[in-house]
């Protein structure tokens, strides 16, 4: 007899690891399955280890810069290799912390180890590395299997050395710091390693079919990142799709579309993700999917009720905390059987870049395709007076929201601690907090999150009209001069 478990979490990474650890809290005799170390993308190859490196090289950046605080600049010598050894050092340290197997063993999940493949809709084979195999059945399953890097099309690909993120940060990705490196993809992962390897010394260019980074987000806000990049140091060829690469005597040619052409001593490509669906056996099971990933509906469940995907793997949404919550989504309505949905309209997502960008809800061109009737109100860091004392003025708030009650309907920052702030926009607009609320509650001063207050009163500026000034001057008798601000006015 195979084990039979309620709950079987295929995949190990941020969502698997939050299904069971949901499903086993509710009771449920839960199995893990991971082919190879517990955390996933996460830990291993994505948030953890990039987000070390920025921080690196951040530091670096501003000890060179250090005259903008009054101090003096410092030269900096770059122990690469040093770098990378503690970016491992720090992705170890969460891995053993919060992704070790005997942290689940202790809550009473049964972590296997192994490739699982599904021999019918409710069971599944796990292929161990020893040549064994064994079966083990579930109640509900959930698929948690996440992507990899996509790797396109590009003539000559086959012959030439290239990292993706899963290759990036080990240890034989480079044998020293590369000179000169071409990114390919105007992306969050593109656009954050080629400032992190241009602040630790690395020539980068960044090729991309699109004419702009970022494309996902506000254009305004992503010109004025794009020209901060370029500021310094980081080149742009943008426009045209990479066609062609070659690679001869150590250097790689990198050609676009349009004929510019890039030479390099390394390549990082980054052009997105592809969803983890080969060799799962699907079609025994009877789940529908697609070249974007597992198909699933608004509660996380496939083409098979008692079967239920989640985080990367369904195509839909390429960020952590997605997983997370839609790992949670899915165990509610598998254990629980209360009716819960994905919250589609409130999920906020980040480029840790320095400055940060940040985005939640609708944006303008989406509004204005939907006929939404908005006003957009403005905040420049260079206002915010804990921007101004830590020289972080590089920035803007950007809101829509409606210009009657102020209801929120989107929101973007470009600036120092955006991921942070953003995460008071998205609170607000799920609980229906709006620019009024925000700018009747009081914010600690002078705490990065009173640019959000900051941006409320904008929506009371706009709506103090002069007529209303008026007649507040003929009840009272007041003396004072009447106001009227215009949009783009900043109090």
């Amino acid at each position: 007899m195979s084990p039979q478990y309620d709950v079987i979490v295929i995949g190990g990474g941020a969502g698997g690891l939050s299904a069971a650890g949901i499903a086993t809290n509710f009771g449920a005799k839960t199995a893990m399955i991971e082919r190879e170390a517990l955390g996933g993308d996460c830990t291993w190859t994505g948030c953890v280890p990039s987000k070390t490196l920025l921080k690196a090289a951040k530091v670096a950046h501003q000890a060179r810069t250090a005259s903008k605080y009054g101090l003096t600049d410092q030269d900096v010598e770059v122990d690469f290799a040093g770098v990378m050894e503690h970016v491992r050092s720090v992705r170890e340290e969460v891995y053993h912390d919060a992704d070790r197997p005997e942290i689940f063993e202790d809550m009473g999940i049964d972590v296997w180890e192994g490739d699982a493949h599904f021999i019918d809709s409710h069971t599944v084979a796990v292929a161990r590395e020893d040549g064994t195999t064994e079966q083990v059945t579930g109640r509900y399953i959930v698929i948690a299997t996440g992507a990899s890097p996509l790797v396109p099309p590009i003539d000559g690909l086959d012959t030439v050395e290239y990292q993706t993120t899963e290759s990036l940060f080990e240890p034989d990705a480079f044998a020293e710091q590369p000179d000169r490196l071409a990114v390919v993809g105007a992306g969050p992962i593109g656009t954050e390693m080629a400032q992190a390897f241009t602040r630790l010394g690395t020539d980068v260019t960044v090729l991309d079919m699109t004419d702009r980074i970022l494309p996902n987000d506000d254009p305004d806000l992503t010109e004025a990142l794009r020209e901060h990049l370029e500021g310094e140091g980081v080149r742009y060829v943008l426009g045209n799709a990479v066609e062609q690469v070659a690679q001869a005597d150590g250097s790689i040619t990198v050609t676009a579309a349009g004929g510019d052409s890039v030479e390099a001593d390394a390549m990082l490509l980054a052009t997105g993700r592809a969803a983890n669906v080969d060799g799962l056996n699907l079609e025994a099971a009877g789940v529908e999917y697609s070249r974007k990933g597992v198909s699933v509906d608004d509660r996380c469940r496939t083409s098979q009720r008692h079967i239920f995907a989640v985080g990367d793997v369904t195509g839909r949404y390429q960020f952590t905390h997605m997983s997370n919550h839609m790992a949670k989504i899915a165990v509610t309505n598998a254990l629980l059987k209360m009716p819960s949905t994905i919250d589609a309209k409130h999920v906020p997502w980040v480029t840790y870049t320095d400055p940060e960008l940040a985005h939640v809800g609708a944006t303008a061109r989406a509004l204005d395709e939907d006929g939404t009737s908005y006003d957009t109100y403005r905040f420049p860091y260079s206002k915010l007076d804990r921007a101004i004392t830590e020289g972080e003025t590089t920035g803007l708030i950007k809101v829509h929201a409606t210009s009657l009650t102020g209801k929120i309907l989107g929101a973007s920052v470009l600036g120092a601690r955006a991921g942070e702030l953003i995460t008071s926009f998205t609170l607000a607009m799920r609980n229906g907090v709006t620019l009024r609320n925000i700018g009747d509650t009081i914010h600690p001063y002078p705490a990065w999150g009173e640019g959000v207050r900051r941006v409320a009163d904008q929506w009371f500026v706009q709506k103090q009209s002069p007529t209303f000034t008026k007649v507040l001057q003929t009840l009272f008798g007041y003396d004072g001069p009447v106001l009227k601000h215009g949009p783009d006015d900043i109090i």
